[in-house]
């Protein structure tokens, strides 16, 4: 059954469809304003930071809360205050008052927006729709992510050279309209809940760490999207940076290089992401391609060779995430599903407060090919930790088997 024959998961997924292109028309418009603030790639990787930072510190709570309490209702607060952040920044970008202090501050306030919405977004999708249809409705959002990445960037850029980069922060702003509608109108009762919700405990967040710990299969992936999350899905920093130094490109250019990455994830997303199967192998596959497209765009010429590479790595991107997510999801018990999205969100986002940081760095000292090929070193060391996993699970099946013979 494909999820959008679900009336809930078709509110949900227009809303969607209309603001998370909103979303990232304001991170390219932040990065642009950044830079043309400071011209520094230490300011723009602590923006990122700041705003990736409560996802780090908060995470693993927002995702007990998400468990615990209406996610409909708590997606209705965080949509609604992320969209009045995004147009205070418009309106003090529009009246030429924006100082890179204002940026920061309200970076960190969206930052903490995010850390409760991100993951309460990712887990209410299993409330959509029943675990049959939750892999197919991941990679929907997927490619919806990554349609958003290709169809934002490339409109920021051309918003920004014709209105400015506030027009971008204030059409995000209104942006948050559908998906608010959408949650309004869906139908509670048809909704697949828990029959017992978990109980609210002060050791709630201890639970969901102790659980993920005992268990190797979803402990593995975690640790494979913080090493990813930490040095590669940096394209806030990396890409700006290979624009605006490496090539000399204006704003136009900078968000035709984000719409290539986008583009070759949404393909990925329509024909691979969902069908694949979700296991520690597949995800290993998608790393290591992951790896050689960054790594082949860290050494490009000149802009279209590395739009080309981009674009496969956004392919590759898509596949590793969207992968994992629902290998995570699916193996997760319904009552821990929460807490283990949440811990899968704080690897994938809460991961920049270090590596946003740390990218830019390299990218100020070294060069924005430096940086990025930085990203394809995370992804393989990620392949590796993977295969280590596969051939530790390989020798020991057959121990297992053996064992369970002799005890005939």
């Amino acid at each position: 059954m494909t999820p959008l024959r679900t009336r809930n998961y078709r509110l949900y997924f227009s809303g969607q469809l209309i603001s998370v292109p909103g979303t990232w028309l304001q991170t390219v418009a932040q990065a642009w304003l950044v830079l043309q603030l400071t011209s520094s790639g230490s300011a723009l990787g602590i923006t990122v930071a700041l705003q990736a930072l409560p996802v780090l510190v908060l995470g693993p709570w927002a995702g007990s809360v998400a468990d615990a309490i209406d996610k409909r209702r708590l997606l209705l607060f965080t949509q609604a205050f992320q969209g009045a952040l995004a147009l205070v920044l418009g309106v003090l970008t529009i009246a030429n008052v924006v100082e890179l202090w204002m940026v920061w501050v309200l970076a960190l306030g969206l930052g903490v927006a995010r850390a409760i919405d991100v993951p309460t977004r990712q887990a209410f999708v299993s409330e959509l729709v029943d675990d049959a249809a939750l892999p197919r409705a991941i990679s929907i959002n997927s490619t919806v992510a990554a349609a958003a990445r290709m169809v934002g960037p490339a409109a920021g850029g051309t918003i920004i050279a014709a209105f400015g980069v506030g027009a971008c922060f204030v059409i995000n702003g209104a942006s948050f309209a559908a998906p608010l509608l959408g949650l309004m109108l869906m139908d509670p009762r048809t909704l697949h809940r828990p029959d017992t919700p978990p109980a609210r405990t002060p050791r709630a967040v201890r639970a969901g760490l102790s659980y993920v710990q005992g268990r190797r299969d979803l402990l593995i992936p975690l640790l494979m999207m913080v090493l990813v999350g930490t040095l590669a899905y940096e394209f806030q920093v990396t890409i700006p940076l290979m624009a605006h130094e490496a090539f000399g490109l204006g704003a136009r250019g900078f968000g035709l290089l984000y719409a290539a990455m986008g583009a070759g994830a949404v393909a990925a997303g329509l024909t691979l992401a969902g069908r694949v199967a979700p296991r520690v192998r597949t995800i290993a596959i998608a790393s290591l391609a992951f790896a050689v497209t960054l790594g082949a765009a860290a050494v490009s010429p000149g802009p279209i060779t590395a739009a080309i590479c981009l674009a496969l790595a956004g392919a590759a991107s898509v596949v590793f995430s969207s992968t994992t997510n629902a290998t995570l999801q699916l193996r997760a018990d319904p009552a821990m599903r929460g807490r283990v999205v949440a811990l899968y969100i704080v690897a994938f986002m809460g991961s920049t407060p270090i590596g946003g940081p740390l990218v830019g760095l390299i990218g100020q000292l070294a060069g924005p090919r430096a940086a990025l090929g930085a990203g394809a070193v995370g992804c393989l060391a990620a392949a590796a930790l993977a295969l280590a996993y596969s051939e530790r699970s390989r020798r020991r099946a057959p121990a297992r088997v053996t064992a369970a013979t002799l005890a005939r």
